[in-house]
């Protein structure tokens, strides 16, 4: 079949590789929020969010069930959400979520990607100048006023909206107003198809092409440790 076929078998096991990985670690997520607040999404916010996350990215349904079912026995391991920070090549910032059953196994293996790559581990808090800390939903926009929906969500925490590619909405709220916001959707009926809190750079750094792959293969080999849940950087 020739090279031509040997490279789109690369790219489709690499794409199998990668949603493997991203279902592994909502799973843990899942875990987490089952051990925090129980199996019955609707007695659980956190739960009903990474649901509604886990099925925007075509995890089957019996996996969600299964990774809740794991959590509800003592089959599951309990897992920590640590969160590591770093400064890579070029001064480019790095700060990891993980979840995790053994931090120093986690951390460990976090100072072997840095030291690799040349860069190196930082103490906690070190770059909370440089990230904000929000919280972002997409909704469905079908049916919505959004001119009406902006006034009415300004009391969850409504920073900005703004439409997404595939034609719904995105909302952006402080960290401490995730909670309200969900709860006002919520009680609106509004579908909500992925939340989560993200890190927003403040300040940026600029990069060439050349810099920019240098520290893109420090990202991915971070995101190819099942620890890891999301990788933040300030690159523009």
């Amino acid at each position: 079949m020739g090279r031509v076929f040997e490279k789109r078998k690369h790219k489709m096991f690499a794409r199998y590789a990668k949603m493997s990985r991203t279902f592994t670690k909502i799973g843990k997520e899942i875990a987490i929020a089952v051990k925090a607040g129980g199996a019955d999404p609707d007695g659980n916010s956190r739960l009903r969010v990474l649901i509604a996350n886990a099925k925007a990215i075509n995890m089957p349904k019996v996996n969600i069930d299964a990774a809740i079912q794991r959590a509800s026995t003592k089959q599951e391991k309990d897992f920590q959400e640590v969160v590591y920070e770093g400064k890579a090549l070029h001064s480019v910032a790095l700060v990891i979520e993980t979840a995790t059953d053994n931090p120093t196994r986690t951390v460990a293996a976090l100072r072997s990607y840095f030291s690799k790559k040349g860069g190196q581990m930082l103490v906690s808090g070190s770059l909370d100048f440089i990230f904000e800390r929000k919280g972002i939903f997409r909704i469905k926009s079908a049916g919505l006023n959004k001119d009406e929906l902006e006034l009415e969500l300004i009391d969850a925490g409504l920073e900005e909206m703004e439409d997404d590619e595939e034609g719904g909405l995105i909302l952006s709220v402080p960290f401490n107003e995730f909670g309200k916001m969900q709860q006002a959707l919520e009680a609106k009926k509004i579908e909500i198809t992925n939340a989560e809190l993200q890190r927003i750079a403040t300040t940026f750094i600029e990069l060439t092409e050349e810099q920019e792959e240098e520290i893109n293969k420090l990202i991915d080999l971070i995101e190819d440790d099942d620890d890891v849940t999301n990788v933040w950087h300030n690159i523009k």
